[in-house]
Formats: structure tokens, sequence, C-alpha cells
């Protein structure tokens, strides 16, 4: 087991205040570890960033064919999203077509994400409630296959409800990780969050992104879900949100997706390469940063995508008088 290496590194002034360390995999889709920083078999929940492999039994068992999900609809289900208008609206719309409302969604209830649709509800002096949840589309989704399968809505969040158990096959099938291996906590939203090594988190990805020699139906599921988020990244996201910025930066050449805690997976649609990153402090801008740093050692972001996304990779420091005191330094280094 290698130690964590320094991810990146916070300036204020002239010095190196803060250090970022966590780890890396980078592998491809035959399962071939490419690269790696700190330990590539660090164990972790997978949170967030599970959401697309958790979405493929909607498509590959039928739900989405069977209730009509559009591109936008699936990548919802993919989302940890800010909440704004088009969230939300979206969500209602699904749970009309599977007969269902907001009562149904079993997420909790959070401000949006998204600072300004924050602000309208409060002058409104309206309370935000679970669409606004940036997990109310994975919920959304949930329900649609428990309904379409005829599984229990009422605690369709339990690991012993046959949709968290189908689910859980579907994430040990994908990442070649033993189903009895995975080790099971409860999510921020109330449903399993699911534990395993970064070097098969990544294996995931890279078979999402390039599903080869998978089944057929899952290969085209695979494909489906892959399309959606990178033809809709503001379903992802949003406004200002990485994921969203760095799909729409890099039209169609990968899918990421954050999760909560530090984590940061995506692959890559040509070459099928998939990479995992956790940063043990769990901050989210130094896992961007470092994110951006892979794919760019990677060279999968040309020099435009590079000034584009430029406040991800290298994002300045400001104080609570919006000072520029410092700079996140991206420190990875790929073996």
């Amino acid at each position: 087991m290698s130690e964590a290496q320094v991810l990146v590194e916070v300036t204020r002034g002239v010095l190196v205040e803060n250090f970022h360390r966590g780890h890396v995999a980078v592998v491809d889709s035959r399962g071939k570890l490419l690269y790696s920083t700190g330990d590539p078999w660090h164990m972790t929940y997978w949170r967030s960033s599970a959401k697309p492999v958790q979405v493929l039994p909607v498509v590959e068992q039928g739900a989405a064919e069977y209730y009509s999900f559009t591109d936008r609809e699936l990548a919802l289900f993919c989302a940890s999203h800010s909440g704004e208008a088009v969230h939300t609206d979206t969500v209602e719309k699904v749970l009309e077509k599977i007969g269902l409302d907001k009562s149904a969604l079993q997420c909790g209830v959070h401000d949006p994400v998204h600072k300004e649709t924050a602000r309208q509800l409060i002058e409104k002096g309206v309370k935000p409630n679970a669409l606004h949840h940036n997990c109310s589309g994975k919920h959304a989704g949930m329900l649609a296959l428990a309904r379409y399968k005829g599984f229990d809505l009422s605690n369709y969040t339990e690991i012993t409800n046959p949709l968290q158990q189908l689910i859980l096959d579907y994430i040990a099938n994908l990442t070649g990780y033993p189903r009895e291996d995975i080790t099971i906590g409860i999510d921020g939203c109330g449903v399993p969050v699911h534990g395993m090594p970064l070097y098969n988190m990544a294996l995931a990805f890279a078979r999402m992104a390039a599903p080869a020699g998978l089944p057929y139906s899952t290969s085209e599921a695979c494909s489906r879900i892959s399309r959606a988020m990178y033809n809709c990244p503001e379903m992802v996201g949003g406004n200002d949100r990485f994921c969203t910025d760095l799909m729409r930066e890099t039209k169609g050449k990968l899918i990421g997706k954050a999760g909560a805690a530090g984590v940061y997976c995506a692959g890559m649609i040509d070459s099928g390469t998939g990479i995992a990153i956790k940063c043990e402090d769990g901050q989210g801008k130094a896992r961007d940063s470092a994110t951006m740093e892979v794919l760019s050692q990677l060279n999968i972001l040309d020099s435009t995508a590079l000034a584009s996304l430029s406040s991800y990779h290298r994002p300045a420091n400001k104080n609570h008088r919006r000072e520029v005191c410092g700079e996140y330094i991206p420190a990875v280094k790929l073996q």
C-alpha cells in the first residue's frame, strides 16, 4: 500500500499554506493499470460518482424505454444537480410519467446549490422541498425502475429492497469487484453507498465510456447513458459546476462525475480510459484541480480547454473580501 501523495498545494502570499493529499488510478477498459499516484487500490466510498452506473439497470432492464425517458432525463438521473428550475421541473416530469409526485422522494431536503435559485426562494417565502435536493434526479430514476419492476416503493432506499440488490449486481459487474467485498454504507441522500478500491471505480468508468466487450444490452445501455451525459451536461450539474463545464468544453470526448468527500471519476470515450481520484481531506476545489491536472497530463485537454477551464485547474485562493491571496497549484505526478 502506497501512502497518499500531494495532489494540490495552496499558497497564500509566498508560502505554501496547505497541502491536499490523495490517490489516483488510471485504468483502461481491459483492466490494465496505466498510471497512478499514491495508492490506486485505496478503499473509499464511491459517493455520487457512482450515479451513472446506478442508472444502468434503468436503461438495460427496460424502464427507460417503457417510460420514454429523454436524454435530459437520463442525464438528470446521473446528476448531483444545483436545484435550478430546469432540474426541478424535469424531476417533476419524470415523476408524472411514472404516476408519482414529490412526496415519493426519500432523499431529504436542502437548499438549492445554485445560490441565485436559493435567494429567489427566500424572497418568495418559499421553502425548498425534495425536488431541490441534488440527488432528486437519482431518486426519481430509482423510483422509475422500482415502479417498472413492481418493487416496494415504501423502502426503495434500503439495501434489502430488490431495487438496491439489483443496482448492487450492476455495480459489481461493471467494476469487476466481488459483490460480497463491496462495503455498504448510507449515502448523504439515504440510499446505499458502495466502498471499493479506486482502481475498480476507474475500471467502471473506462467501461462506461468504451463498452466494447460487454454484453450487447449492457454496452448499449452504457453508450446511451454516456451520450445523455455529454449531450446534456447542464443536467448533470448546473451553472458554474465543474462536471457541466468539463463535459461542455470537451464536446463528447469524456464523461465526468463528481462525488462528495473528494471523489472524482471520468471516462474517455475514444481511448476507453477511466480515472478515479480521491482527495483525502474531501475538499472539492482541490479535487477538481487535481482532476484537471490528471486530464492535462493524459493529453485529454487541449490548450483551448485548459484556458477555458483554468478557474478549476488553478483556482484563486480568495479571502472574505474577495481579494486574491494565493492560488491552488496542482502537484499530481502520475507514475
